[in-house]
C-alpha cells in the first residue's frame, strides 16, 4: 500500500485545532507546544536538507541589555535569494502565505503581521538567559529540529516559559530559580512553541550539556505587527533626519 505524501508542509489539522481565544487566555502569556505543526514526511525532507554550519556567524560572548548574560550560537538569517534546498525554500514560501499568515494575526488578535526567519545552532554550553523579547515583537514561533535520534533528553535545550508572579520588571537580569513557576517546552520530534509577547513573557534554556559536534537547534518565525502609517511616519522622521531609511531587521521583514 503507497503511503500518502503531504502537499503541503504546515499541518491544516493542528493548525485549525488551536483554538486563539484559550490560546490568549493562557498564562502566565500566551504560549502553546503542539506537536505535528508540520506535516510528518515533510519534516523529515527538512531535517534531511538543513542549511550547513559553515553558512553560519558565530554569536558568542555579546553583552545584552540590563546586564544579561549572553545567548551564544551559532545564527543564520533568512534572506531573499539565499541558497537553500528546495524544501526550505517552499516550507519559507508557505510561511509567507495568507494561510499562516491569517493564521498567527487570529491567534495574536493583530491585523496585520511580518516575518523575520532565522535558524540557530547551539553547542555544548550554550544558554539562553531568563528574558522577554524586545517590544518591537509581538511573538515567535520556535521550530525544534532535533529528533530522539540525534538528541538525547538529558543534554537539555528545552525552552522555559518562566512565571515571574508580576513581581520582576523587563529590565532586569534574573536567574532561573528567581522565578515561581516553569513550563519547560517538549523540543524533539516535531514539536514547535508558540508564544505572545507581554510584558512578562519571560523564557530562557538553561545551559546545554551535549558532546562535541551536536547542536540544539531550531528555525525561529519572529512575528512583529505591521502597522504600515507608523512605519512611513518613521521613514519620514529617518528622512529628515539623515537616518538610515531601512534598518537591517526592517529588510529582513517579510
Amino acid at each position: 500500500m503507497m503511503t500518502s505524501i503531504s502537499k503541503h508542509y504546515l499541518n491544516p489539522a493542528v493548525l485549525d485545532a488551536i483554538d486563539p481565544a484559550a490560546f490568549r487566555a493562557q498564562r502566565p502569556y500566551p504560549w502553546i507546544n503542539p506537536q505535528h505543526f508540520i506535516a510528518a514526511d515533510r519534516f523529515h525532507e527538512l531535517l534531511d536538507t538543513l542549511p550547513d554550519i559553515s553558512q553560519f556567524r558565530a554569536f558568542f560572548g555579546k553583552q545584552r541589555k540590563h546586564g544579561q548574560a549572553s545567548h551564544d550560537r551559532y545564527v543564520l538569517d533568512y534572506e531573499e535569494g539565499m541558497e537553500l534546498s528546495p524544501a526550505w525554500s517552499e516550507f519559507i514560501d508557505e510561511l509567507r502565505s495568507n494561510r499562516y499568515r491569517d493564521f498567527v494575526c487570529a491567534l495574536l488578535g493583530v491585523s496585520q503581521v511580518r516575518f523575520r526567519f532565522h535558524w540557530h545552532f547551539a553547542p555544548n554550553g550554550g544558554e539562553v538567559s531568563p528574558h522577554c523579547d524586545s517590544k518591537g515583537k509581538i511573538g515567535s514561533q520556535i521550530f525544534y529540529l532535533n529528533t530522539v535520534d540525534d538528541w538525547n533528553r538529558d543534554w537539555g535545550g528545552e525552552t522555559v516559559v518562566l512565571d515571574d508572579g508580576g513581581r520582576i520588571e523587563p529590565d532586569n537580569a534574573p536567574a532561573f530559580e528567581d522565578f515561581d513557576a516553569e513550563y519547560p517546552a517538549n523540543t524533539r520530534d516535531n514539536r514547535s512553541l508558540i508564544f505572545g509577547r507581554r510584558g512578562n513573557s519571560w523564557h530562557g534554556v538553561r545551559r546545554i550539556n551535549c558532546p562535541e559536534n551536536h547542536y540544539r537547534k531550531v528555525f525561529i518565525v519572529v512575528f512583529e505587527e505591521y502597522r504600515p502609517v507608523h512605519m512611513a511616519t518613521k521613514r519620514i522622521r529617518r528622512l529628515l533626519t539623515g537616518a538610515e531609511l531601512v534598518t537591517e531587521k526592517e529588510r529582513l521583514m517579510y
